[in-house]
């Protein structure tokens, strides 16, 4: 197989990846359960995340028992494979409401990571997502936070076969789009934690320039791990794609990170 690298653009902690878009690069290269043209929709994909994603370093890729593996030095980084369930799509949230909801993002205030490719506030226009997500309300599992995302024509790639003349983002971006948003809803300024599992099923990839929303919710906690999920909308309110994570709380100065004053 070939290999897996992480662009430095797509940083989580200033020296490793991101984790969704970590996580669905590594799914994009999941031969046995991606759609021959990389372009329709994409099963449930798991993927578990080992350790820190290195930053431009080749991770080379095995297969076995439906499994891909991205390995540094012999050990696993991250794991990707097909499941066989059903994952339950975050409720709608209205573009108004969405958009109104960014002014009460709680990394405006304090950021972890503020470089981070997702959500961080230190990325500009067009280099990061700038998913700035603030609470909507408590929905049926736990309280939920919403936030607008135009995806940029940065995050086209060509190599995909459309059906149509839209340009689409890759599923990594799609991936990254509905990775934070998920720590962001199960308080992240309160319990400093990185992404440790995302399992995500993607309907169709984004289409650049158009406006989308994205819905995450609190599903619990256990220990040190915290259970989010979260669902991309897109202008019609059809969902594009869902996710559901497994967060770790950690130090964040491990990870080059920040703490509160």
């Amino acid at each position: 197989m070939s290999e897996l690298i992480v662009p430095r653009r797509f940083c989580g902690p200033p020296d490793s990846g991101n984790g969704g878009w970590t996580a669905g690069a590594l799914a994009g290269m999941d031969d046995a359960d991606s759609p021959a043209d990389r372009c329709d929709s994409w099963p449930a994909i798991e993927v578990s995340l080992r350790r820190p994603p290195p930053l431009d370093t080749p991770l080379p890729l095995t297969a076995a028992d439906g499994t891909t593996t991205a390995s540094i030095d012999g050990a696993p980084v991250a794991t990707a494979h097909r499941v066989e369930r059903e994952l339950a799509e975050v409720e709608p949230v209205a573009p108004e409401l969405a958009a109104a909801a960014e002014s009460s993002y709680p990394g405006l205030r304090f950021h972890p990571f503020p470089t981070c490719f997702a959500c961080g506030t230190a990325r500009e226009p067009g280099d990061g997502l700038r998913i700035f997500p603030g609470r909507v309300d408590g929905g049926p599992h736990g309280e939920r936070v919403a936030a607008t995302w135009t995806p940029h024509p940065s995050l086209h790639e060509d190599w995909h076969t459309y059906a149509d003349e839209l340009a689409r983002a890759s599923l990594a971006s799609t991936w990254a789009a509905l990775d934070c948003i998920g720590g962001w809803a199960g308080d992240l300024t309160e319990r400093l934690m990185v992404l440790g599992r995302m399992t995500a099923r993607v309907d169709d990839l984004p289409v650049i320039g158009e406006p989308h929303v994205v819905v995450g919710e609190g599903r619990g906690q256990d220990g040190r791990k915290t259970f989010t999920a979260a669902t991309l909308y897109d202008s019609d309110g059809r969902v594009v794609a869902t996710a559901e994570h497994t967060w770790i709380a950690v130090d964040p100065e491990l990870f080059g990170g920040q703490t509160p004053a």
